[in-house]
């Protein structure tokens, strides 16, 4: 699909009949940064891109309609598939990619509260980024807070996960990256994520095991070095867990 046509003060490289994927992959690769499937790439696409982008994966999936030899002309069920998917993938489950981190509304700790706060279980949806199957479950969120502490909303975990999670990926490292993002926003003593989920690339394709989960956990500071706190954690998520 060529990107619309212009102003080439604006961006030299988007030239007519580049595609709106390579003039987007030129500028991240000229900022010297990675693009792969779990980053996000939102601050390289500028506005109007996304519309041309989404153009032409539409295109795109129905020339994959068309090697799986499908009608795409004929059947009415898939004339219209390519245009469905391109949005469910760049609107949707892989929007932690293309959009910006949602507004996180942060306050200070001013009651100076230090003890242990959980919120969960959070249902996530994800994606595997080796079969493009979907992961779907739950997660928790273990936080020890200082008078330093930075509290967000309880409404801004879940969405900040779904930041996340919307994106191709390996279950081990989205709660890597939540952490992260976590203990940077918050600055707390520890920090736990824990993420209990199905995969259906076990349960829907491969071995077809339907019982199978896996667990992920992730463990900061406080939550790390004291085996109480890990245990208090544990024990009150654990009301939840296999739910």
């Amino acid at each position: 699909m060529a990107a619309a046509k212009k102003d080439p003060s604006a961006d030299p490289s988007a030239d007519l009949g580049v595609p709106m994927s390579q003039v987007i992959r030129e500028r991240i690769q000229g900022a010297n940064r990675r693009f792969f499937a779990n980053d996000n790439i939102a601050e390289f696409i500028q506005p109007g891109e996304k519309e041309a982008l989404l153009k032409e994966v539409e295109e795109k999936v129905q020339s994959l309609l068309q090697s799986l030899v499908i009608d795409i002309e004929a059947d009415h069920n898939t004339r219209n598939t390519g245009k469905r998917v391109a949005k469910m993938y760049i609107n949707e489950i892989f929007g932690g990619r293309y959009h910006e981190i949602p507004g996180l509304t942060e306050f200070p700790n001013d009651k100076r509260l230090n003890e242990l706060m959980i919120v969960g279980p959070i249902t996530v949806r994800s994606c595997c980024s080796h079969h493009l199957c979907p992961i779907i479950g739950k997660l928790w969120i273990g936080v020890m807070p200082n008078e330093s502490t930075n509290l967000i909303g309880l409404s801004k975990y879940t969405r900040v996960a779904e930041w996340i999670m919307c994106r191709p990926q390996i279950q081990e490292e989205s709660v890597v990256q939540l952490a992260d993002l976590l203990e940077k926003k918050m600055n707390p003593d520890g920090l736990a994520v824990i993420m209990e989920a199905d995969h259906f690339c076990m349960q829907w394709r491969g071995v077809k095991d339907m019982d199978s989960k896996m667990t992920s956990s992730v463990m900061r500071g406080s939550f790390l070095k004291d085996p109480t706190l890990r245990r208090e954690f544990l024990a009150l998520m654990g009301n939840g867990f296999r739910k």
